[in-house]
């Protein structure tokens, strides 16, 4: 059955691993440069720098928060150094672009990415006109999701009435302040059926399929 979404005038939207999907392998080469700059500035060998890593993005929801924290790194040199990579596994999909296109309403983007990175992927996925606004990891102010103050920042700055907002994620925790504040909820991705959280609302392995086919405002779809 489609998802009914007839209640929804504002969309948003994360971008990585959510508007392209985790088996590009895209992520990965970002995490692997996260890697080499962990490793770089602690001295640690690649094994345990990785391990580390993971730890600051379980612990503080970003490795660079986790970074800033207990080292003071320099955010805009992390972001710029460990986004710096091909876009070459990343191919744009038509049908995802007609199916964001039919929403009614606003749509944000919402990521913990950096503001270049998420310009430059939606660019290159060709969905960048789709998208009013991007509230990235330097509008929130370093302070990444799931904290529940970003969520607050976003939906104060750009007048979010939650009750009218879905919100699309590949990460549960993500997804848990915005059911909280009332928001329908939507995890995205090749694990999505498997959730079992109340906070999750709508489960979808094919993003393009589950927009085109939900009930919105003025469709009888």
């Amino acid at each position: 059955m489609s998802a009914d979404l007839s209640h929804v005038d504002t969309w948003l939207f994360d971008l990585d691993n959510t508007l392209y999907p985790l088996e590009s392998a895209f992520m990965g080469l970002i995490e692997a440069r996260m890697t080499d700059f962990v490793a770089r500035e602690t001295g640690l060998p690649r094994e345990e720098a990785r391990a580390l890593q993971h730890g600051y993005f379980t612990e503080h929801g970003t490795t660079l928060a986790g970074l800033m924290a207990n080292h003071g790194i320099e955010p805009k040199a992390f972001l710029d150094e460990v986004h710096d990579v091909s876009m070459d596994a990343l191919i744009p999909s038509p049908a995802l672009r007609a199916a964001i296109a039919r929403l009614p309403g606003r749509r944000l983007i919402f990521t913990n990415g950096s503001l270049g990175h998420a310009e430059r992927v939606l660019t290159h996925l060709n969905l960048r006109d789709l998208f009013s606004e991007i509230f990235a990891i330097e509008t929130a102010d370093y302070v990444p999701k799931p904290s529940l103050a970003t969520f607050d920042k976003i939906t104060k700055l750009h007048a979010i009435d939650p009750p009218m907002t879905a919100f699309f994620e590949d990460s549960e925790k993500n997804l848990a302040p915005a059911a909280r504040l009332g928001m329908t909820t939507i995890l995205v991705g090749p694990h999505a059926a498997d959730s079992t959280s109340e906070h999750v609302h709508f489960r979808t392995n094919d993003l393009a399929e589950f927009l085109s086919s939900a009930r919105l405002q003025g469709s009888q779809a």
